[in-house]
């Protein structure tokens, strides 16, 4: 699918991965609705790269489906949809004061699986009204799942059953939207130089690059952004899960 032109939506868009997304969907001249809880840092991407900040609780269908109509008001349905919300937070299922509360795994499957199903969900309504280009295509959604999926460490139970169930949804929602040209990808990344990991002490981030076999480095939300513009462009790509983690396999913990 040509970007240039194109609505996108990025839900997460306000920092991290989602940021990288968003300016290089503008970049490559598409017009972009983020959506995110941070409003002030949605609304400092949006200023920089002339799109239009929309504050959004992805676990809330009500609130996302006005997000929805306020990006579709503004600029027209999309045609591209990148999920990037969520959060990691690290608890053992057992720990020294007893079980997980399960509130904890409730909140986390919550906004990393349900809430990418909502935008995916919604999305995918309004694509299926857009006029379909040569080959049938109306419009194209990124997932983001984590290598954390296929090696979860200790203490990210939640984490990683969540990010299993969005790398899980891939192929059967690629399957569903195939009716109404709708292509569905899903990019699982290792180590990114996100707020959450560029946050902890030097030493620990020192560690974690070496724990890379190639390069010894964190990715950066560009090179996650440059895979999605390559899904987008790519129209054999659809249904399946691309890791984008120089070659980590990880351990226990």
């Amino acid at each position: 699918m040509e970007i240039n032109g194109q609505v996108a939506i990025v839900s997460g868009g306000a920092s991290g991965l989602g940021e990288g997304a968003a300016r290089a969907l503008a970049k490559a001249g598409a017009k972009v609705a983020i959506l995110d809880l941070n409003r002030d840092g949605a609304a400092k991407v949006a200023k920089d790269i002339g799109g239009l900040a929309i504050p959004c609780d992805v676990t809330n269908a009500e609130n996302t489906e006005v997000a929805f109509a306020e990006a579709i008001a503004a600029f027209g349905p999309p045609a591209v949809a990148i999920v990037c919300a969520g959060i990691a937070p690290a608890a053992r299922i057992v720990g020294r004061n007893g079980p997980l509360d399960l509130s904890a795994f409730r909140q986390v499957i919550e906004v990393n699986l349900i809430g990418s199903f909502n935008v995916m969900r919604l999305a995918a309504s309004h694509m299926a009204n857009r006029e379909a280009n040569k080959d049938g295509e109306r419009g194209v959604i990124i997932t983001t799942a984590s290598v954390a999926a296929y090696e979860g460490q200790i203490g990210q139970a939640a984490y990683a059953a969540s990010k299993g169930g969005i790398a899980s949804l891939t192929l059967p929602a690629a399957r569903e939207f195939s009716s109404i040209g709708v292509r569905v990808l899903c990019i699982a990344p290792g180590l990114f130089g996100t707020p959450l990991l560029l946050g902890m002490p030097e030493a620990v981030q020192k560690s974690l690059a070496e724990s890379l076999p190639f390069p010894k480095r964190f990715g950066t939300p560009s090179e996650y952004a440059d895979l999605a513009l390559h899904m987008i462009a790519n129209p054999i790509l659809n249904g399946t899960v691309i890791r984008i983690d120089s070659a980590l396999r990880m351990a226990p913990k």
